[in-house]
C-alpha cells in the first residue's frame, strides 16, 4: 500500500516515541539511541516508575515519559511511534497511533489476533500512515544469503527448519497452552515464507509436551505446511530438549531439483548444488532490530513498501494460528478458512467506522493482504 513520506533520515533523523518500558523496550531505546536516521523524544509506559526507570538507564533522566502514546507524542514534536507494548495492546494503541498521523514500526506479533492484526492493516490504508512489523529475524545477513542459495536450486520442493532448545523461563511463558508455537514458532514461519518467497495454504499440526517438561502447555509441535506451488516446509521444535541444542535461528535444509542448502543458524550457509553460472542476487546488510528500524526509516523517507508491512506479516502470524488450530482440532486446516473467520470476527469487533468500511472493501483477505508486495532491499 502508498504511506505519507517523512522527510527524514541521518541528515534529519526521525523523532520517535517508544511504547513500553520492558526489556524489549529498553532494546529498542539503545537501538534508537545509537541510529544516526533516529532520535528517541519520549517514553511511553502506564508504569511511569518502570518508564522512569528505562530513562534513567539510558542516560537520559530527564527525558520526557507519559502513559498515553498520542498525547505524548503531540506534546514532543513526534512523528513515528515504535511500539513494544504486550500483544493485547498493539491494536488499541497502534489504531490510536496511527489515525493520530503517526506511522508505526512494532514488535512481532502484529496483534494478539490475527483478527485484530487485520483491523490494523485496514487500519494502515484507511489512514494513510505505515505500520511495519519489525521480525527481527528475518534482518539477519545469512537468511539473505540463503535465499540467495534457493535461487540456484531450480524448482524448490522441501525446506525444513530444526528447533530444539530447553530454556527455563519462568512467568507468562511457561503457562501457556503453546508456549514454543504462539511465542517463538512465527520467527521461523516468518522466515520460510521469505526464503521461498511462498505463503501457506494448509497446514497439519500436532503439538504435545513431554512428560518432563516444565512448561504446563505443549511445548513442542511437528508441523507440515502446504506453500504456494506446492512447496512443502516442515517445522520440528521444541522447547524443553535439552542436549545438541540448536542455535536460536535454528537448523535449516533447503532442497530443490538442482541439489540443497544448508544453514546451522549461526555461521554462513552451504550450498551443495550442480555448477551454475554466478547470479548477482538482492544482498542485504540490515542485521536484527536496528536494520528494522534503518528500513522502517528509508521506507518513510522514499514512500517504498518495506517487508513487515502488515499487509505482508499478517501471513506469518496466520501460519501460527492455522498450526495451533491444527494440533487442537486434529486435522489438516486451511489458511484461507483460518483468514476468513478473522475478517468475519474483525468485521464484528471493529469499532473505527473508517477501518470497518476499508475492511469491508477487501475483494478477499488473501487478495487485500497480497496486492501490494514489498520491496526487496539490496543494500
Amino acid at each position: 500500500m502508498t504511506h505519507r513520506i517523512i522527510d527524514c533520515g541521518a541528515d534529519k533523523p526521525l523523532r520517535v516515541v517508544v511504547a513500553g518500558a520492558g526489556n524489549m523496550g529498553r532494546a529498542w531505546l539503545s537501538a534508537i539511541t545509537a541510529a544516526p536516521e533516529a532520535d528517541v523524544v519520549g517514553l511511553v509506559d502506564l508504569d511511569l516508575d518502570a518508564a522512569r526507570g528505562a530513562a534513567a538507564d539510558l542516560g537520559r533522566p530527564g527525558l520526557p515519559i507519559g502513559s498515553d502514546v498520542v498525547a505524548l507524542a503531540a506534546e514532543t514534536g513526534a512523528q513515528a511511534v515504535v511500539d513494544v507494548t504486550v500483544p493485547a495492546a498493539h491494536h488499541p494503541v497502534t489504531t490510536a497511533a496511527l489515525f493520530a498521523g503517526l506511522p508505526v514500526l512494532g514488535e512481532k506479533p502484529a496483534a494478539d489476533t490475527v483478527a485484530h492484526a487485520l483491523s490494523l492493516a485496514a487500519a494502515a490504508e484507511a489512514s494513510g500512515e505505515l505500520f511495519m512489523v519489525s521480525q527481527s529475524r528475518r534482518w539477519n545477513p545469512r537468511l539473505f544469503a540463503l535465499r540467495e542459495m534457493a535461487c540456484e536450486l531450480g524448482a524448490l520442493a522441501t525446506l525444513t527448519t530444526e528447533f530444539f532448545k530447553a530454556p527455563h523461563f519462568g512467568g507468562f511463558r511457561e503457562q501457556m497452552a503453546h508456549p514454543l508455537l504462539v511465542d517463538m514458532a512465527i520467527h521461523a514461519f516468518d522466515s520460510a515464507r521469505f526464503l521461498l518467497d511462498a505463503d501457506p495454504v494448509a497446514v497439519y499440526c500436532q503439538a504435545y509436551n513431554p512428560p518432563w517438561s516444565w512448561f504446563k502447555g505443549d511445548a513442542a509441535a511437528h508441523a507440515v505446511f502446504e506453500m504456494d506451488g506446492g512447496i512443502r516446509y516442515a517445522y520440528d521444535g521444541s522447547w524443553c530438549s535439552p542436549g545438541a541444542e540448536t542455535s536460536w535461528n535454528g537448523r535449516w535444509r533447503l532442497s530443490g531439483e538442482r541439489g540443497s542448502a544448508l544453514w546451522n543458524g549461526e555461521d554462513d550457509p552451504v550450498l551443495d548444488a550442480e555448477p551454475q553460472p554466478p547470479a548477482t542476487r538482492p544482498h542485504s546488510t540490515y542485521s536484527d532490530i536496528t536494520g528494522a528500524l534503518q528500513v522502517f526509516v528509508e521506507a518513510l523517507r522514499t514512500g517504498r513498501n518495506p517487508m513487515g508491512e502488515v499487509h505482508e506479516n499478517v501471513m506469518s502470524l496466520a501460519m501460527v494460528d492455522s498450526a495451533v488450530r491444527s494440533a487442537d482440532d486434529g486435522r489438516r486446516v486451511l489458511v484461507d478458512d483460518v483468514l476468513n473467520r478473522a475478517h468475519t470476527d474483525a468485521l464484528r469487533a471493529e469499532s473505527h467506522p473508517e477501518v470497518r468500511a476499508a475492511l469491508a472493501a477487501w475483494p478477499s483477505v488473501r487478495a487485500a493482504l497480497t496486492a501490494h508486495p514489498p520491496v526487496f532491499p539490496t543494500s
